[in-house]
């Protein structure tokens, strides 16, 4: 579907300057009656309805009933693991190794990853997340067949070839020096190029050699705006195993941070066992834990405790971690979320809940210059959330006073049919209903 140059959209809109456990009702903007106005892709202004309309002659699409909000961000995903979603009775290691390698050896053929990425890119936009960090496999072709299908729907996207040297099937393990010189080809490929990053991304300790993991430092250092992207602390018999293989280090942390792994754009999955030199560590180099509720709680790997990364004021964002994530969705994320504060003794207030699916996600992945509110000249990612997707929701809402408790009902209970439309740099990339 195509929109006009200009083009305003009249509806409740949401969307945040500031986190909200610092700022309280400063940190976001909301319009009962509002108008977001685009123009060739990037936001134009945001309002009340009556200010922004006055001296606006252009089309205006009328979503009264509907709530606009920022596209959503996924700091983790793998989109190799889609089609073994919900797979049955592992926990992490024996997982990876009875479904995640089988699996994304298939990857080899670059057909059929172009058809997977297709899908999960697809499903990601079904559920109004327009940009996420992702998880390729070790195999070249699956990070072109994921870029090609990004770049056709003009996301923007960060991923990476995985590394691997050791402790994995042997189609699936490489050299140090050819995982360096497939990423160092892959980069130089893709990016920058329109909406898409790079991220160097060993899949964990386990599977790298010291010299895998000072390989990817060393494209850290010849490209110092692409992302790290790995897994860290995520199961206790994960952590024991790196304290086997890494007896020198201090910790797992430790691990990354004697091959120079860490810094402000270095992401961090789970994150759930860590000490609290670990924490201060991540707090002093502004590295980013992803928290993956669903995936935590679906491998039975433990809980991830909010507040003390708060207290040490580590970065945070959060992640659907699919295919060991059981949905796409980060408003079905940001419902785990809450019910593993909760097992902890703690609260996710709802306004912190969506700000770290939208801009303080952009601010995890350092890319709220352009992505995760409303300002203008912010490229034109959003998402329309129809408040009446389900009978469900639509009686529970008619019982509803307040903007927060609307918005805890639409993360306890909504998931892709709240839906209706996404867009990207202005454009309609998908279409649940009409609009009505």
């Amino acid at each position: 579907m195509s929109q006009p140059e200009r083009q305003a959209y009249r509806a409740r809109i949401l969307h945040f300057l500031h986190e909200p456990e610092d700022k309280g009702e400063a940190a976001w903007q909301y319009f009962d009656d509002g108008v977001l106005l685009v123009e060739n892709g990037h936001i134009r202004a945001v309002g009340p309805a009556d200010q922004i309309l006055q001296n606006f002659t252009g089309p205006v699409e009328d979503f009264s009933r509907y709530l606009i909000v920022p596209g959503f961000v996924d700091c983790h995903i793998h989109y190799p693991q889609t089609e073994m979603i919900a797979a049955y009775g592992e926990q992490l290691l024996s997982w990876l190794k009875n479904y995640t390698y089988p699996t994304e050896q298939k990857f080899s053929d670059s057909q059929y990853a172009a058809s997977v990425a297709a899908f999960s890119l697809d499903e990601l936009l079904r559920n109004g997340t327009t940009t996420a960090l992702v998880f390729a496999s070790v195999h070249p072709q699956s990070v072109d067949a994921f870029f090609n299908e990004a770049q056709k729907r003009n996301l923007r996207m960060i991923a990476g070839k995985v590394l691997m040297d050791r402790n994995a099937p042997v189609e699936l393990c490489e050299t140090a020096e050819t995982g360096y010189q497939q990423s160092r080809e892959l980069i130089q490929r893709w990016h920058g190029v329109d909406r898409l990053r790079y991220a160097v991304t060993p899949r964990f300790a386990i599977t790298s050699s010291r010299e895998q993991l000072a390989k990817a430092a060393e494209l850290l250092r010849e490209f110092p705006d692409v992302y790290l992207h790995t897994h860290l602390a995520e199961n206790r018999l994960e952590v024991d195993e790196v304290k086997k293989s890494f007896p020198e280090a201090e910790d797992y942390l430790d691990v990354y941070d004697n091959a120079g792994l860490l810094g402000r754009r270095s992401i961090f999955a789970h994150g759930i066992h860590l000490c609290d030199r670990e924490c201060t560590r991540l707090a002093q180099t502004h590295s980013v834990v992803a928290h993956c509720p669903t995936s935590n709680l679906f491998l039975g790997s433990g809980k991830f405790d909010m507040t003390k990364m708060r207290r040490f004021g580590v970065r945070v964002g959060m992640g659907t971690d699919v295919g060991a994530g059981t949905s796409f969705s980060l408003l079905r994320t940001m419902d785990e979320a809450y019910k593993v504060q909760q097992l902890l003794g703690g609260k996710l207030d709802p306004f912190q809940a969506f700000y770290m699916a939208t801009l303080g996600g952009a601010r995890a992945l350092d890319l709220d210059d352009k992505i995760g509110n409303f300002e203008p000249g912010k490229e034109a990612d959003f998402c329309v959330l129809d408040l009446q997707a389900t009978p469900l929701l639509q009686f529970r809402l008619q019982h509803s006073h307040s903007l927060s408790d609307l918005l805890f009902v639409l993360q306890t209970l909504g998931d892709d049919r709240v839906i209706a439309r996404t867009y990207a740099m202005g454009h309609c990339v998908h279409q649940r209903q009409e609009i009505s």
